[in-house]
């Protein structure tokens, strides 16, 4: 008997060995459920993997204060490991992350590594000079994302990307997590209503690293003039489509927090109506109201049993339109550039259920799915 019950210890041992060799991985044992998971390792951290392409070349790295590496910035890692960083450029919000939504962003120079900072937001996306991009023969990008369409820093990503291939410059990402990377939802981009918060024929949840993104940017020939980038991405380990990574710092001034990215989906749609989404207050993308209707929902409290519905959905759209009843003064003009088509307004107004919506979009979510297959670094 005891000889049989060490052979039953032993083979439980090797089986979560096994298991423990994927990020999430989990094994039934006696109708238990043992699970282990490793940390994830972010592209950034994985040195040894990308130094040798770097030896002789000049860098430029794409970043914010998310770039970092455990406690130190990703411009002062790469420095302590020999690597020629000669400037760095900056997305929106600035390299602190701290400057406001859609702010004019100056240059600079970097306090912590004495590095001069290229702004690459100024109302938009602003190019870097010719004399900028002289001064480096390879870009590296580490910025953390949030895994939906509107969300800008994918889009200065492609961009920059554009940049270089039409000046012969290589772009290496290096990849992080998509915390909202779980899933696929919403309408595909419609493309006649291209902008600065929806640059690529892509839903709302777009369910892709960077990395991947860059991508399908680069396979589906969507950089200018049919353009390819020299494009290389460096993986993160012991991470999956299914992991729900947890940021580890604040991605931009307005989600200081896990719900507010994992409501940002839903709720950033209400940036195109009359009503407010908690901008200057201790809970942004964790509410919305409509001061002059005295009509307000608070979901900075609510637990997922109380109807917190997180992921992608129109339902809070749907009832603060009929809750407020201000008819079509409740949209503005910026909304078809959220939501990214233009039947969704007028569904709303006609009294369409958030399913009845959803609907209309899933042939055009089926075949971005199928694309999206193509790209996939990661376990989906």
């Amino acid at each position: 008997m005891r000889l049989r019950l060490y052979y039953i210890y032993i083979g439980v041992i090797c089986l979560c060995f096994q298991s423990c060799k994927h990020s999430m991985a989990s094994n039934v044992i006696n109708n238990r459920k043992i699970t282990c998971e490793l940390p994830v390792v972010v592209g950034a951290k994985r040195v040894n993997v990308y130094s040798a392409w770097l030896k002789n070349k000049r860098v430029a790295l794409l970043t914010n204060q998310t770039g970092m590496v455990d406690n130190v910035s990703t411009a002062s890692f790469l420095m302590k490991n020999g690597i020629d960083v000669k400037l760095l450029l900056t997305p929106e919000h600035g390299l602190s992350g701290k400057a406001a939504p859609g702010a004019a962003v100056a240059n600079g120079e970097d306090n912590e590594t004495g590095l001069p900072v290229f702004s690459l937001y100024n109302n938009g996306f602003a190019p870097p000079s010719a004399k900028g991009m002289q001064m480096f023969d390879v870009l590296l990008v580490d910025i953390q994302d949030v895994g939906t369409r509107f969300y800008t820093y994918y889009i200065t990503m492609v961009r920059i990307m554009d940049v270089c291939a039409a000046c012969h410059k290589q772009v290496i990402v290096l990849d992080r997590p998509n915390p909202n990377g779980y899933y696929v939802a919403g309408p595909v981009l419609d493309m006649k209503y291209k902008s600065g918060v929806g640059w690529l024929p892509i839903p709302v949840v777009h369910g892709l690293t960077m990395g991947e993104l860059a991508f399908m940017a680069n396979g589906e020939h969507w950089l200018s003039a049919n353009r390819k980038c020299d494009l290389r991405v460096v993986k993160c380990l012991n991470y999956t489509h299914h992991t729900r990574y947890r940021l580890p710092v604040i991605p931009s001034p307005n989600l200081p927090n896990m719900r507010s990215v994992y409501l940002y989906p839903s709720l950033c749609l209400f940036e195109g109506t009359m009503m407010s989404v908690g901008r200057g207050t201790n809970t942004p993308f964790q509410c919305f109201g409509y001061k002059q209707g005295n009509y307000w929902k608070d979901l900075s409290r609510m637990t997922e049993d109380e109807s917190l519905k997180v992921g992608f959905n129109l339902d809070y759209l749907i009832e603060a339109y009929h809750a407020t009843r201000l008819g079509d003064k409740f949209f503005t003009s910026f909304f078809e550039k959220l939501i990214g088509v233009g039947y969704v307004r007028t569904m709303i107004e006609q009294g369409k259920t958030a399913m009845d919506i959803s609907s209309k979009w899933k042939s055009d979510l089926d075949k971005y799915i199928k694309i999206r297959k193509k790209y996939l670094l990661y376990k989906n």
